[in-house]
């Protein structure tokens, strides 16, 4: 009896402790699952990550956003910051960009400048000019070294592609050729194995093989980087014919101890539009020169000069009041600019006439040229601005 008590005992704690091990597997199951559950749980701040650094890769995105705002006003906050336009240009060419007695910067070319600085400042005298060579101009664009390059440059349509955006027309030329009159050369069918002298990195230069090639010459080029030495070798006898615009050519001969030794022949081989430049990705300052530039041709054609730009705001001609800011507006608000900036400018150095007759005029501080093509549309020529309004 005492044995079969004792087995009973032994069955019913072996029953209990299958029970509890048994429903210690069950219970237990899903508490080991839910670690496993909660794993995706404690990925989430390494998914949240990239999530904060959004706003750090938004950061540089939020600085360039003035950038395209500042395509309507980058160039021109540079100038006002800076307080003065950087003009690319020249010292060595009468008339077109030279120094006075006192060195200081004068010419058509530089009268361009001012009347931009007098726009966009109010105030002429505000530039620098950057002396470039024919080599130089280019890159001092393609870079932005320049606000405004105003050196009588050709446009070019892979110069407009390459270098910027060129304006508006200033000055009509055209390549011709220069020689002394004791050559005995009286045409230019007579250039075959001439010597010439040219300057570099110049349409000149290319328009001067595409001549020779065309008609079937030979010849041999002298080739200079700068300038002036171009014709001071000219003068020594190291060439028997220089060639460039004839602008140029009539500016250069002025200065020759003996101008009346030397003869301009009347051809002309190309077409040389003379034109203000701006670097490439600024429309607003692109349309800031733009301005500037129809404004000085408007206003000889509508009889606004340096000394009654003041006067002629109380003008009854309504084409006169917007060219002046007195009426409407020609865009000058779009612009960031005031509504007199294009008086300032005429105000500066006078309309296009008053600024070519100051050094190419009949009494031209320079040299006389007849004004031909640069005379207005109204009187033959090919000067045409667009209205202002």
């Amino acid at each position: 009896m005492r044995k079969l008590l004792v087995l009973l005992s032994l069955i019913m704690v072996s029953s209990l402790v299958l029970a509890a091990c048994g429903g210690g597997a069950v219970t237990e199951e899903p508490a080991v699952e839910e670690p496993a559950v909660e794993e995706p749980a404690v990925e989430e701040p390494a998914v949240e990550e990239p999530a904060a650094e959004e706003p750090t890769a938004e950061e540089p995105g939020e600085t360039e956003g003035p950038a395209p705002a500042a395509q309507g006003g980058g160039v021109l906050e540079t100038i006002k910051a800076r307080g003065k336009v950087v003009c690319g240009g020249r010292t060595d060419l009468a008339g077109f960009g030279m120094l006075d007695d006192a060195g200081n910067n004068m010419g058509f070319d530089i009268d361009l400048c001012r009347a931009v600085a007098a726009a966009v400042l109010g105030d002429p005298s505000a530039i620098e000019v950057v002396p470039l060579t024919a080599a130089d101009r280019g890159p001092a664009l393609q870079t932005a070294e320049v606000d405004l390059l105003s050196r009588n440059v050709t446009w070019t349509a892979s110069r407009d592609a390459q270098w910027g955006n060129f304006t508006i027309t200033m000055f009509y030329d055209g390549q011709g050729f220069m020689i002394r009159e004791d050559s005995g050369i009286t045409s230019t069918d007579e250039f075959d194995g001439a010597t010439v002298c040219v300057t570099s990195g110049t349409t000149t230069e290319q328009n001067l093989a595409d001549f020779f090639r065309q008609n079937g010459m030979t010849y041999e080029a002298v080739v200079f980087e700068e300038t002036a030495a171009v014709y001071s070798a000219y003068e020594e006898g190291r060439c028997d014919i220089t060639t460039s615009d004839k602008s140029q050519l009539a500016s250069v001969r002025s200065g020759f101890a003996e101008p009346d030794a030397h003869i301009i022949l009347d051809i002309t081989i190309s077409k040389e539009p003379l034109t203000p430049a701006v670097p490439h990705g600024d429309d607003a300052w692109f349309d800031t020169v733009k301005l500037v530039m129809f404004a000085l041709i408007n206003a000889e054609e509508l009889g606004v000069t340096q000394a009654n730009v003041e006067e002629m705001k109380g003008s009854d001609n309504i084409n006169v009041l917007r060219l002046l800011g007195q009426e409407g507006d020609w865009g000058y608000s779009d612009l960031g600019l005031e509504a007199d900036a294009l008086a300032n400018a005429i105000a500066a150095g006078g309309n296009y006439g008053e600024i070519y007759n100051r050094y190419m005029g009949p009494e031209g501080i320079a040299f006389t040229l007849p004004r031909g093509p640069n005379e207005l549309w109204t009187n033959g020529g090919l000067l045409y601005a667009p209205p202002v309004k």
